[in-house]
C-alpha cells in the first residue's frame, strides 16, 4: 500500500534472471496500533516462491512498455507486492490470480480521480492507465514519489525512508485539508461503491457462525455483536449526507511528498459519511476537517475497533501477532465505550 520506497535496501538471496531480488526496508506505521479492518489484512504475505516469478512479470512488462528497468527492489509483500522498477522509476503492484478482483476497479478509480486534482498517487502517465497481465499476474503501474518531511521552519529533507513519511508524519491540518480535498474529488465522480453497511453486515456474519469464529467466548461475542448493531443504528439515524469515501484514509495509506499528502490504496472505496473516513484519521487530524461531526466520528471509531477485532476472532485469519490484537482489541473496544459512557455487554 505505499508508493514511497526506501532508497537503501537490504538484499535478499532471492534472484531473478535479470538481477537480484531487493527488499527495501520497512518500519513500524502508525496505524499498526489499530487493527486493520481492510479485508485483505486477513489475508498472509505472498508466497516466497512466487515473489521473484512476481518481480520478473512486473520488470518484464514495464520493460516491454519501453520503460528502462536495470534494478527492483520489493517495498511491500501482502497479498500483493509493491516494486519500485529502477531507472524508470515507476511503482509496480502486482498481484497473483487469488487477489486480482479490485485490481481494474482500482485503476478506474485512480483515473477518474486524476481528472478532479485529487491528492491521490496516479498511474504513470507514460504508459496505458490499465491492468496488465503477465504469467498469471495483475500489474499495475504507478507514479514513485519521494517523500518529503519537514524538520524545522522552512527545512525539507528528501528521503524514501516509509516508516519517517507515512502519514502519521503529515501534520494534521494539512492531512485534515487532503481529506477534504480528497472528499471533494469523490463529489465528482461516479462509481458503483459498496456501502458501509455491507462491511457491517460481513463482520456481523462471521459473529453469527461459530465455524468462522470458533474460539470467540460467549460473553465477547455478544459484545461485538451488540456494538455493531447499535454502532450501525446510531450512525444511521444521524442522516449524514453520504458520498464516495477513500474506505482506510488511515496513515499507511498516505504519502508525504513535495505535492504535498497523496492518499494511496483505492481498492477500498465505499459510499457512506465522511466521518467514517475521518475515523481512520488520528483525532488531532479529525479535529482539524472542517464542519465534522465529532460525535460521529467517534461511533465510527467504535464501529472499526469492533470490526477489525471481529476480523482477528476469524479462524482463518493470518494477521501478525494475531493473538495479541484479539485480546488487545476486545480491551480497546471496552475502553472506547466506557469513554462515551456506553454499557453494551
Amino acid at each position: 500500500m505505499d508508493l514511497a520506497l526506501k532508497e537503501s535496501a537490504i538484499e535478499s538471496g532471492m534472484s531473478t534472471s535479470q538481477g537480484p531480488v531487493r527488499f527495501g526496508m520497512r518500519g513500524e506505521e502508525f496505524w499498526d496500533n489499530i487493527p486493520d479492518v481492510n479485508s485483505r489484512a486477513s489475508e498472509a504475505a505472498m508466497e516466497p516462491s512466487e515473489v521473484p516469478r512476481a518481480v520478473e512479470a512486473a520488470r518484464s512488462t514495464a520493460s516491454a512498455l519501453g520503460l528502462q528497468v536495470d534494478d527492483a527492489v520489493v517495498v511491500h509483500n501482502s497479498d500483493r507486492i509493491a516494486v519500485r522498477l529502477i531507472p524508470c522509476d515507476v511503482l509496480a503492484r502486482v498481484a497473483p490470480p487469488a487477489h486480482q478482483a479490485g485490481s481494474q476497479f482500482e485503476v478506474e478509480v485512480a483515473r477518474r480521480l486524476a481528472e478532479t486534482d485529487s491528492p491521490v498517487g496516479e498511474l504513470d502517465p507514460r504508459v496505458e492507465p490499465r491492468v496488465y497481465e503477465l504469467d498469471a499476474f495483475a500489474i499495475t503501474l504507478w507514479t514513485y514519489y519521494e517523500s518529503v518531511a519537514r524538520r524545522g521552519r522552512g527545512h525539507v529533507d528528501i528521503s524514501a525512508s516509509v516508516e519517517a513519511f507515512t502519514g502519521s508524519h503529515i501534520a494534521p491540518a494539512d492531512y485534515a485539508h487532503a481529506l477534504s480535498r480528497l472528499h471533494a474529488g469523490l463529489r465528482q465522480i461516479e462509481l458503483g461503491a459498496p456501502h458501509i453497511t455491507d462491511r457491517v453486515a460481513g463482520w456481523s456474519a462471521n459473529l453469527g457462525d461459530r465455524e468462522v469464529t470458533p474460539e470467540l467466548l460467549g460473553p465477547d461475542r455478544e459484545l461485538l455483536s451488540n456494538t455493531l448493531s447499535r454502532v450501525s443504528t446510531a450512525i444511521n439515524s444521524w442522516g449524514a449526507g453520504e458520498q464516495l469515501l477513500h474506505g482506510e484514509p488511515h496513515p499507511g495509506n498516505v504519502l508525504s511528498t513535495r505535492r504535498g499528502p497523496l492518499f494511496v490504496d483505492l481498492q477500498t472505496i465505499q459510499r457512506g459519511p465522511v466521518e467514517y473516513d475521518i475515523a481512520y484519521t488520528p483525532e488531532e487530524v479529525a479535529e482539524h476537517y472542517p464542519e465534522a461531526n465529532q460525535y460521529l466520528v467517534h461511533q465510527c471509531r467504535i464501529l472499526m475497533w469492533a470490526g477489525g477485532t471481529t476480523m482477528r476472532w476469524g479462524r482463518d485469519d493470518q494477521f501478525p501477532n494475531r493473538d495479541y490484537w484479539r485480546i488487545e482489541g476486545l480491551n480497546q473496544l471496552r475502553a472506547a465505550l466506557d469513554r462515551y459512557g456506553l454499557d453494551w455487554a
